[in-house]
């Protein structure tokens, strides 16, 4: 009965086709390392943070009032509501964390390269709805680092000439971060992104399946089939990935465990202390930042003492990764086989993201002003470097079939 079920549903809809197309006639390249396991885990956390997101809008309350209070209801009164939103809140952290290692995976391989430039782009259009996602709710807690690094962001809006100011009106709703802010906030964090990333994620996925996925070596397994058409370097993702996938899968929740039962707030880096505090309009918190997914770019942004400018080189940090494949104009694509010149660059460039997170965390002193435009610069020039030297990069001999 099962076959004869699963029959008729494949005469009406391309069950088994898509399962083969997707899992198990999908070859991938054999030689995947540690660092393929990222792009599985953030797919499993949007999932957690959709399931999650649909219990937390149950009980919570898009109201200037309420909302802060619905948030404390959730936390102290509903069965297990606490678990759900250290869930959510864990689960944003751990989004930022797996996508940004994914990103970094990338950028070693080079999987950005030709035929894979699609897929980098729609890659960088999910980061970017991501950044969105996380900012607007962000806002929702209703807390005082809620309530002014969002008056803080929106502000700099006004920063552009001539439509400036109404597009800042027009995104708050209001003269000020209010109740109106609040409600589209929410309206567009619950339904409108989760929908345009959802579908950028498959977007993503199907361009990957249709020029087949990058490996540690950098060669195409495509060029060596058999008689059968079958990459000679190539594995059925299923089951070989998917049974790989579910140890990492298993690693991850463990981590993922720990940090939302012990340290849900992560010492104030996940949730930050004041936003245990209710919004308050008239007082102003002695450091604003933002959470630390986004500081990197707040640390550019207040590295450059002009406001249009400030605002244009954070734009300009995240616009400049959608130009990579043109950028780099290697044809070598791993880093294992590419010169030490752009070996130093990319560790320079990585330890570059990671200090000027911790910058914009700090209190502004004219010390942490210098290092920010220090390590702004060389943020910039990872990609300058990479342009120059690239074109005639002396590389290493690339292997013809993959290697173990």
């Amino acid at each position: 009965m099962g076959n004869k079920l699963l029959g008729w549903v494949d005469d009406r809809f391309p069950l088994m086709k898509m399962w083969n197309e997707h899992l198990a006639e999908y070859y991938t390249p054999k030689n995947f390392n540690f660092w393929y396991f990222f792009g599985s885990l953030a797919l499993l956390v949007l999932v957690i943070q959709i399931v999650s997101g649909i219990f937390l809008t149950m009980h919570y309350k898009p109201d200037g009032e309420l909302a802060f209070a619905s948030v404390e209801y959730i936390m102290r009164d509903v069965p297990y509501g606490w678990l759900i939103r250290y869930i959510h809140s864990t689960g944003a952290t751990a989004f930022f964390i797996v996508v940004y290692l994914h990103m970094f995976r990338g950028l070693m391989y080079g999987s950005y390269k030709k035929p894979r430039e699609l897929i980098w782009l729609f890659g960088m259009f999910i980061y970017l709805a991501l950044m969105a996602e996380a900012f607007m709710g962000y806002l929702l807690p209703w807390g005082q680092m809620s309530y002014w690094g969002a008056q803080v962001i929106i502000s700099l809006f006004s920063a552009i000439p001539v439509i400036g100011d109404d597009l800042t009106l027009w995104i708050r709703g209001d003269f000020v971060i209010s109740d109106a802010t609040l409600n589209r906030f929410f309206a567009l964090h619950v339904i409108a992104l989760p929908f345009v990333i959802v579908f950028l994620v498959v977007a993503h996925i199907l361009a990957l399946h249709e020029v087949g996925s990058n490996n540690p070596d950098g060669v195409e397994i495509k060029k060596n089939k058999d008689s059968n058409g079958i990459p000679l370097d190539g594995i059925p993702f299923h089951p070989y990935y998917t049974v790989k996938d579910i140890v990492g899968v298993v690693v991850f929740l463990f981590f993922f465990s720990v940090v939302m039962f012990y340290f849900p707030d992560g010492g104030g880096y996940f949730l930050e202390h004041a936003n245990f505090i209710a919004s308050d309009p008239l007082k102003t918190p002695e450091h604003i930042a933002p959470v630390w997914y986004f500081t990197p770019f707040y640390a550019i942004l207040r590295a450059v003492p002009d406001k249009l400018m400030g605002v244009g080189a954070m734009g300009a940090a995240i616009v400049v990764l959608f130009f990579l494949p043109w950028i780099d104009r290697c044809k070598v694509k791993s880093i294992r086989y590419r010169s030490g010149i752009y070996k130093i660059n990319l560790v320079v460039f990585a330890v570059t993201f990671v200090v000027l997170g911790w910058l914009a965390m700090q209190p502004v002193t004219d010390t942490i002003t210098n290092l920010s435009r220090l390590f702004t610069f060389l943020y910039f020039a990872f990609f300058g470097v990479l342009f120059v030297t690239s074109k005639n990069e002396n590389t290493k001999p690339v292997p013809d079939r993959v290697t173990s």
